[in-house]
């Protein structure tokens, strides 16, 4: 028996109606405001949030409720009975308009997996009410809930939450669990943003739970990149061991993951080293002894003579971004809006033994706010100064070397700025600028940060953090090739 709501109106029309006319207000507002705009000096009495609360209530009490929804999860007898409303379904959902036209009765059968089915009410709530309260557990489950139902604002609320919680912490990790769905589902915004993470912030990932549950695609896609940042090639190597120790993989791709490392990225005395105490390049040294042999006559001879035999543009010689000292160096700025900072430090000339002795000084100048020559304050003909611009100009860093030498004929430098962050209390690296030897800046450097904010998500505790890396690359030598 169906209720009756005021002068005898059936309680399922009333409902209804209201209904309509929230979905009315909501998507043809804009519309509505264009066809009659408020008065001069009208005053808007917004009482959505009442609106949502009885919402809420309609779907808990189900009252006046036309559909049954019953969820079962799937290859077990558990059942979920939801008291729910037609018009809300079709009008948030292609899927349940098409499931409710094809079922002409009264209820709807849902089969889910147990994951889904556990967080199946709290995605019918977002229908009724545009609100969802999401842990990290629940992100991958409601996200495969609103792909499967078509509510795209939703999947896109999920995809934003998990690009943004991707330095959380939990029990096991996530970040290569939601890179692995948004490989399966397509989602190749999230996939993305995991991969970058996992590239920016690999040392940290080494030291986690998640690091032995990679998969073997993912590991060789992490392999074949050059803006990885990490201590060292040396700890690339190392965490490779561990995760072909405790997954055993077939031969075939141990090899292949082991002919991936940069061996002319370590220094020669940790290769002897590697070569008699770690069991995993004893097992396997036949496979990559050429690439051993040729790291060694990297480290012995100059790269100029090196390039007269061999191709030194491969990717042994490419250095990743490394975080060691020999690399670069971190750079703390206190208060960065207050003036302009200089900064200098050494690196080594090249990642060659042979230049291993050989140093480059470099000098870095940090400004808050440069402004371009078309900004600055100019003269008049009477020589009276132009008021100089103040509410512009952009943060900018140069990064130069302090001296020329002989020894940079045949070596290219590019410079790398990391900018880090902190984000759900862990520092992790928030952007990654590179410029070349022929530039001494990044054009686009923080061009989007707002500095002057204390709690602007650049800054750490009021301070710039940055990391500059210097990688000598010798390219170049290719045409001294014979």
């Amino acid at each position: 028996m169906v209720r009756s709501c005021g002068q005898g109106i059936p309680a399922w029309v009333a409902v209804g109606t209201l209904l309509f006319l929230i979905h009315s207000v909501t998507v043809r507002g804009a519309a509505l405001k264009q066809e009659v705009p408020l008065d001069s000096g009208a005053t808007v009495l917004n009482h959505s949030m009442s609106m949502v609360q009885r919402m809420e209530s309609l779907l808990a009490l189900g009252n006046s409720s036309d559909v049954t929804l019953r969820v079962q999860t799937i290859n077990t007898d558990e059942v979920k009975v939801i008291q729910a409303h037609s018009l809300v379904l079709t009008l948030q959902s292609v899927v349940f308009e098409e499931l409710l036209l094809s079922h002409n009765n009264s209820y709807l059968l849902l089969r889910e997996t147990p994951d889904c089915a556990a967080v199946f009410d709290k995605f019918i709530r977002y229908l009724y009410c545009g609100d969802i309260s999401v842990r990290l557990d629940q992100a991958v489950s409601l996200h495969k809930l609103a792909s499967k139902y078509r509510v795209w604002g939703l999947q896109q609320g999920l995809t934003q939450f998990m690009t943004q919680h991707l330095s959380s912490d939990s029990p096991t990790g996530h970040v290569i669990g939601w890179y692995n769905y948004a490989l399966q589902m397509g989602d190749m915004v999230l996939r993305d943003s995991c991969l970058q993470y996992l590239s920016w912030n690999l040392s940290s990932v080494f030291q986690s739970a998640e690091w032995s549950s990679i998969s073997e695609d993912l590991l060789f896609s992490l392999l074949q990149r050059s803006d990885l940042i990490l201590q060292s090639e040396l700890e690339l190597y190392e965490a490779l061991e561990a995760w072909i120790s405790q997954n055993q993989p077939v031969s075939s791709t141990v090899e292949s993951a082991l002919k991936a490392v940069r061996y002319g990225m370590i220094p020669p005395h940790h290769l002897f080293r590697l070569q008699k105490q770690s069991p995993l390049m004893q097992k396997h040294y036949e496979s990559i002894r050429d690439l051993l042999y040729l790291a060694f006559q990297f480290h012995s001879a100059s790269p100029i003579q090196l390039a007269k035999f061999f191709d030194v543009n491969c990717s042994i010689f490419t250095p990743r971004n490394y975080l060691s000292t020999s690399w670069g160096s971190p750079w703390v700025i206190n208060n960065p809006t207050r003036d302009d900072r200089s900064f200098s430090f050494q690196t080594q000339l090249g990642p060659s033994g042979h230049d291993s002795s050989k140093r480059v000084t470099w000098n870095a100048l940090f400004s808050p706010r440069w402004l371009p020559l078309s900004a600055r304050s100019t003269y008049t003909e009477l020589g009276a100064m132009q008021p100089t611009r103040t509410d512009g100009g952009r943060p900018r860093i140069i990064v130069t070397p302090a001296t020329s030498s002989p020894d940079f004929a045949g070596v290219s430098f590019q410079k790398t700025v990391i900018v880090m962050a902190r984000q759900q209390g862990k520092i992790v690296v928030r952007h990654v600028y590179n410029f070349h030897q022929s530039t001494e800046e990044a054009g686009d450097f923080l061009m989007d940060a707002d500095l002057q904010r204390r709690a602007s998500e650049y800054l750490i505790d009021s301070s710039l953090y940055l990391h500059i890396v210097i990688k000598p690359l010798y390219h170049t030598l290719l045409v001294a090739r014979k």
